[in-house]
């Protein structure tokens, strides 16, 4: 008997074998019969789709969800520059990537690839410019990733007027979306492109447009661009030492309703992501940070229960995951992107978030933390039932770096739960950063939930007067909006010789947002941490 059982698990192992390997011959050969000739852009050469070959079934090597042979980099010579992943999409059966320089001809191999889905590469485009857009173009049935629009035959084309520069966001037009995107530069100049005419005219310089002192030595750096609700929001995502001592303020969130309409400051701070969907009230998310903060504002574009507060801006705060973030040298391109059906994922200073795009009652809902990480991730998106994370690995940027030989960049697969196995979520922040309080007004909400150890730090600053500053909580989520009102917590009384104050917050006690009020006018710090 023990023999016959043997034979048998010997026979099953080998079927086993023989079929699995029928099945990747076959998808390969599938893979080749699915191939379409691509009109490729003027200059560049197709290379021979050698990855179609039926000849190799194998999966190449991969570790842990990185594949070496889909890493990316930029030439080691003349000019050292970066090579970060700049967008990812899912499109035609294929994932496509585009790469990035830190700035236009400072250095070479980067480009546009094409990922099959039996992990092989194919560099479609060679470039030497800075892009970080991506976008589907649902009229003319093509996405748009950097200055390529690829049909659904994977048929792909170019906007030359876009060769030489650097594109950091892109959005639908206004009054022509059949026919016409918004593409962002970094450096400012905000064009309209027609999707058939493949040509680019500028309508506006946005430095000059949104007053950012340039000539003072702040950097525009425009990231990010997203059109709804009849509105055109753009974010630039400035931060440096000036602005962290808060003598300048070269960051912006703008908005512009269209032709007949001036442009409104909404912030003068750094901000990077702006994104929102269609649907589920129309809700507007802008992404960025000051001194004291993270920075999440909500736009919803209608609300039944509370139309008083339609077509308003909603303002929440965040912690900070890492300080390795703050520059705007630093930030990436954080995202918020859509990898499950109808649920988001927040990325920012070092922390994903778990995001809905939910807005009733002129409300977010559902926001709560993930996890912690130090992975630079300039874009991620999902591709065959994975999680893609883009990277940004090791950039050497005009030697300034001298133990980074070549930079370069991978990818990571792996599924959207594994975000729960890196870092513990922790930060630190707060409403207040010597902020000047106006008496009776409460502060910003910031985000209590999903974290395990906190603590209040409570401080003024040359006040002379004695001030108490009660702790509100809201345990529902709807930060007070609506019929709910905020909860006191506690009060602390802070004076000119006790001029700070501690809480502690007690283990397993939890609120999804908290706010502070205080009775006088001062200047005060409300800091919390999270461990």
């Amino acid at each position: 008997m023990m023999l016959c059982s043997w034979l048998a698990y010997f026979c099953f192992c080998v079927l086993t074998a023989v079929g699995i390997q029928f099945h990747q011959q076959s998808n390969s050969q599938n893979d080749e019969i699915e191939f379409e000739p691509m009109t490729m852009p003027t200059g560049v050469v197709p290379p021979p789709p050698s990855h179609m070959s039926s000849q190799s079934s194998a999966l190449p090597l991969q570790i842990n969800g990185i594949f070496p042979s889909l890493a990316v980099s930029a030439e080691s010579a003349p000019h050292r520059s970066e090579c970060g992943v700049g967008a990812l999409m899912p499109w035609a059966d294929r994932l496509y990537m585009v790469t990035y320089l830190s700035v236009p001809h400072a250095g070479a191999g980067t480009g546009l690839y094409e990922i099959a889905s039996n992990f092989t590469m194919t560099k479609i485009a060679d470039h030497n410019s800075t892009y970080a857009n991506r976008l589907l173009h649902p009229h003319s049935n093509q996405i748009i990733i950097g200055a390529w629009l690829i049909d659904a035959r994977r048929n792909v084309r170019v906007f030359n007027d876009l060769l030489n520069v650097r594109v950091g966001g892109m959005a639908m037009h206004l009054q022509d979306p059949e026919n016409k995107v918004y593409m962002l530069g970094m450096d400012g100049p905000l064009w309209e492109c027609d999707v058939y005419l493949l040509n680019c005219t500028q309508i506006f310089d946005l430095v000059k447009t949104l007053n950012i002192p340039k000539d003072q030595g702040e950097q525009p750096h425009f990231k990010a661009a997203h059109t709804m609700n009849n509105r055109l929001v753009v974010a630039s995502n400035t931060f440096e030492e000036e602005d962290f001592l808060k003598s300048q303020h070269g960051g912006r969130l703008a908005e512009w309703e269209g032709p007949g309409h001036e442009w409104k400051i909404l912030e003068t701070t750094a901000f990077v992501e702006v994104a929102g969907r269609g649907n589920f009230g129309r809700v507007i998310y802008a992404v960025g940070w000051d001194t004291a903060s993270v920075i999440l504002k909500v736009f919803v574009g209608e609300s039944k229960a509370a139309p008083a507060l339609t077509n308003e801006w909603q303002t929440y705060r965040l912690p900070k995951a890492s300080h390795a973030y703050d520059h705007l040298w630093q930030t990436e391109w954080p995202r918020i992107r859509e990898v499950e059906t109808e649920r988001y994922l927040l990325d920012v200073h070092g922390q994903f978030y778990e995001l809905s795009p939910l807005g009733w009652a002129s409300s977010t809902w559902g926001l709560r933390p993930v996890c912690r990480h130090l992975r630079m991730i300039p874009d991620f998106t999902s591709f065959r039932g994975l999680f893609v994370l883009g990277g940004n690995e090791v950039s050497s940027i005009f030697d300034n770096n001298l133990v980074t030989g070549q930079s370069q960049s991978g990818l990571y697969f792996g599924k959207t739960d594994d975000l729960w196995s890196f870092g513990k979520p922790q930060g630190w922040g707060g409403p207040w950063r010597y902020t000047n309080v106006t008496a009776t007004l409460p502060s910003d909400p910031y985000l209590m939930t999903g974290f395990d150890k906190k603590v209040l730090h409570l401080s003024t600053h040359e006040t002379a007067a004695a001030v108490a500053v009660t702790v509100q909580i809201d345990f529902t989520g709807i930060a007070g909006h609506v019929h709910e009102a905020w909860n006191n917590y506690t009060t602390i009384v802070l004076t000119a010789t006790v001029p700070y104050a501690y809480h502690v917050f007690p283990d397993g006690f939890s609120a999804h947002w908290m706010r502070v009020v205080a009775n006088q006018s001062c200047t005060a710090t409300a800091y919390l941490h999270y461990t």
